[in-house]
């Protein structure tokens, strides 16, 4: 019988390492501009720092991966948190001598994005070891609600040191990041591929994950359109309605209640996880998001209510996130443990690569059409998505892994796919929500899972 994940020690220690680390990455993230504005006054430098960071994750991402597959995974992630703390700290120091470079704020905001990109897929491999498959959506479930849990309070907390003193959000992350490295060292379980991926640059190791899923009827077709096409549609959504209810900027009242109500969504869906057994119901929950954004964006195509319009998101989040913890958990047991840092980055980048462009068309739409066409419009892409969700035959018959032969890359792996796993449906894609499984960095450094 396998160990309950309250007295899996090493799994409490990769829960708190996440703990520690978000906390901090959330309190720097609303500092950083904060800082960045009253150093320069200027709010394009400030958005430049969160430009360089997205940017420098979507570079990395996938040779992030191929890194994970061929290093030790606990030597990584340690080899990464001393990386992070060496940034943090050189920006703590500058900030409390009282002048932070653009310079450096830069580069440290680059370092921890790229350490990030390497870290993540270190981590699900690393916890992938820890965790027994049929444990693993219990366990993603813990991450995801402790990580939603962080999110609506680090910023608060972040913003509550800045006003006391500049430099103690960004002290608070490199205390917070040094636990989270004793915590990863703490960790006995050791978690290396049983056969390493090649050249970090080459184009066959880089695309390897995205083969993988590509082979996976299942899995492409769920990445693409609930990924891909849910994720934008959704960010237009969430971006025009909070356009609309901040009253062209006038107030920001009711456009800030419409996005704590995401937050708070994704937060339910986290806890709520665990007794729904996502993995056993996917295509259901999968289909209901689908529908679910589709009635949001036709209810406030027609009522103009931020009440009614947060929570309707917020259902549509909740929805969402046990679907997306039911597909990680999944993705993290149908992959061969040779693969699952390129798998995992993979996924990662496709979830990912649409959310600057989701806001953008929503306020592209909203400026060209009005409100009530803005959602429309997008209610439209959220049906066809939703359609494709239902009917696809794919959807319904789950994820069933590659054949082994000659055609099947990596067929001769000497880990191959739990069978046992692979039979249940695999489970759900990245919510349509702002991120990936893991936030994007600013100035922080690895994140957590």
């Amino acid at each position: 019988m396998a160990t309950p994940l309250r007295s899996n020690r090493d799994f409490r220690l990769l829960w708190m390492s996440g703990l520690f680390a978000v906390l901090g990455s959330q309190m720097s993230a609303l500092a950083l501009p904060l800082l960045i504005l009253k150093e320069t006054g200027s709010a394009v430098q400030a958005g430049t720092v969160g430009t360089v960071s997205i940017c420098a994750v979507l570079i990395t991402m996938l040779p992030g991966g191929v890194m994970a597959d061929r290093v030790e995974r606990r030597r990584l992630m340690r080899l990464c948190d001393v990386g992070s703390l060496l940034a943090v700290t050189a920006l703590t120091v500058a900030v409390w001598n009282g002048h932070a470079p653009m310079v450096l704020v830069l580069l440290v905001a680059t370092a921890g994005a790229v350490l990030n990109s390497v870290y993540a897929p270190a981590a699900f491999g690393l916890l992938r070891a820890v965790v027994p498959p049929d444990q693993m959506g219990q366990a993603t479930a813990r991450l995801q609600a402790r990580t939603a849990t962080v999110r609506l309070v680090g910023p608060l907390v972040g913003g509550a040191l800045f006003g006391i003193h500049e430099a103690l959000p960004f002290t608070a992350q490199f205390l917070g990041l040094f636990l989270s490295t004793v915590c990863v060292a703490l960790v006995r379980t050791r978690s290396a591929a049983h056969k390493k991926a090649g050249s970090v640059l080459s184009r066959d190791e880089l695309t390897a994950g995205l083969g993988f899923l590509w082979q996976l009827p299942y899995l492409r077709t769920v990445l693409l359109v609930f990924g891909l096409g849910m994720n934008f549609a959704f960010g237009a959504l969430t971006f025009t309605a909070l356009a609309v209810f901040s009253e062209g900027g006038r107030s920001g009242l009711g456009g800030g209640f419409v996005i704590t109500c995401v937050s708070a969504g994704a937060l339910v869906g986290a806890l709520l996880a665990p007794r729904l057994s996502p993995d056993r119901h996917i295509r259901a929950l999968l289909v209901i998001t689908c529908w679910s954004c589709v009635l949001t964006a036709g209810v406030l195509a027609w009522l103009s209510s931020p009440l009614v319009a947060g929570l309707l998101c917020a259902v549509c989040m909740c929805l969402s996130t046990v679907a997306s913890i039911g597909f990680l958990s999944t993705l993290l047991v149908v992959t061969p443990e040779d693969r699952v840092g390129r798998v995992q980055s993979a996924a990662s980048f496709l979830s990912s690569i649409v959310q600057p462009f989701g806001p953008l068309a929503g306020g592209a739409l909203l400026t060209a059409l009005g409100p009530r066409n803005a959602f429309g419009v997008v209610g439209a892409v959220l049906a066809v998505s939703a359609a494709v969700m239902t009917l696809a035959p794919s959807v319904r018959s789950g994820a069933v892994p590659p054949p082994a032969g000659p055609a099947a890359p990596d067929a001769d792996s000497d880990v191959p796919a739990p069978q046992a796993a692979a039979q249940r449906p695999a489970s759900d894609a990245p919510a349509p929500h702002e991120a990936a499984p893991r936030p994007v960095p600013d100035a922080a450094g690895p994140g957590a899972l």
